[in-house]
């Protein structure tokens, strides 16, 4: 298996993309990732994009074909294969890539993720996300994603005395965090107290406990390390690349306050690149809700069962802590366009391994992890990248 390297990156800004199209917002990401790559088009050997439900919120199938076409390389019959994982398929997406060029089949690759959610009211995005939840035994039963994030963080409180101020500090570190990215849907800074006085959404869960419906696509480019240099100056290699499943439901699980992907697609992760949490500078985890944050925090090994939500409280993942988690501001200040959301984490650990993070960047980065999942965690799929091969 041969070395892969980042060699190009490209993202769009994250919000109501209102005069934007969907095929736009590709492109756009798809042409500034090639221009950070100083290529062209030709050079292209395969795409692979993560879509979560382009038939729900923009009624059009057939992704894979239609992002070729649109960014001018279906006269080239490259191949365009679009990736689902829920929440997760920008991640496995991603992946799917690593795989492409590790194996030798490609050389260059194009990973993208797109969706564009706010063309559909909100009741049916609120369904449209329900079909990465067990259907028939949660979604017919009124179950909704908040709802199912709702139990795990009750759960969560009950166990390890996890409390409301807890959950708001994730928010809270998050929104400071995308104050500082201009490509972020919210931009302001919040406090404990507007956490806590937000509408309620599903208990314990408020408003501002959640990651919004957002529009956006972001793109990398993947090349054999062994070329990466003919590029660019600032490669970033990819040291693992790991996913796992789990259970779809909820009532299947032994424990919901863990999701057990999370912990294996770490495990392996961490095995693959042959480092530990401690290794780690920071990491963009998939924080759909605070309490997600707080159990991926535990899951990845970064601190011990059930004291996520202290840590978080007293600072060891903000920007100068001891493993900043989510300096982009997360699904929940940057937005979460699910398609787009693992390779846009992807996009952010490279900016901050090139030292290009600006005012969110840590200083110092030299390995990062990503953390993409789908669904209530059926789905895990773990990155690890690093400055040097």
């Amino acid at each position: 298996m041969r070395d892969v390297a980042i060699i190009g990156v490209g993202c769009t800004k994250f919000g109501e993309l209102w005069d934007s199209s969907f095929r736009d917002i590709f492109v756009k990401a798809g042409v500034s990732a090639l221009e950070d790559a100083h290529m062209h088009g030709e050079k292209v050997d395969a795409m692979y994009i993560g879509n979560m439900s382009g038939g729900r919120f923009i009624e059009q199938e057939h992704i894979g074909a239609l992002i070729a076409d649109y960014s001018g390389l279906a006269t080239l019959h490259i191949p365009a294969t679009r990736v689902e994982a829920a929440c997760a398929s920008g991640g496995l997406a991603l992946r799917q890539g690593v795989l492409a060029v590790a194996s030798g089949y490609h050389d260059i690759v194009v990973v993208g993720g797109a969706e564009k959610m706010t063309d559909v009211g909100v009741d049916t995005a609120t369904d449209a996300l329900a079909a990465a939840a067990d259907r028939e035994w949660e979604g017919i039963m009124g179950a909704t994603f908040p709802g199912l994030y709702g139990m795990i963080a009750r759960l969560h409180m009950h166990k390890y005395g996890t409390t409301r101020e807890h959950l708001a500090a994730a928010a809270v570190k998050n929104h400071r965090n995308g104050s500082m990215n201009e490509r972020a849907q919210f931009q302001n800074e919040i406090t404990i107290d507007d956490v806590l006085g937000s509408q309620m959404v599903a208990d314990p869960l408020r408003v501002l406990d959640c990651s919004p419906i957002t529009d956006g696509a972001a793109a990398v480019i993947l090349a054999p390390a062994e070329i990466a240099t003919r590029y660019t100056d600032t490669p970033v290699y990819v040291k693992a690349s790991a996913q796992a499943s789990g259970t779809i439901s909820l009532h299947d699980r032994k424990d919901i306050t863990t999701l057990d992907a999370s912990v294996w697609a770490g495990r392996r992760a961490f095995k693959m690149a042959g480092l530990a949490p401690k290794d780690i500078d920071l990491v963009e985890v998939h924080d759909c809700f605070t309490i997600a944050e707080i159990c991926a925090i535990e899951d990845l090994d970064f601190v011990p069962k059930g004291e996520g939500g202290k840590a978080t409280l007293e600072g060891m993942t903000a920007i100068g802590g001891s493993i900043p988690v989510n300096t982009s501001g997360g699904l929940k200040a940057c937005g979460h366009p699910v398609g787009a959301t693992g390779v846009k984490q992807a996009v952010e650990i490279t900016e901050q391994l090139r030292g290009t993070a600006g005012k969110r960047q840590v200083n110092g980065a030299e390995v990062g992890m990503t953390h993409n999942v789908g669904g209530s965690g059926a789905t895990a799929v773990v990155h690890i990248f690093s400055r040097n091969r």
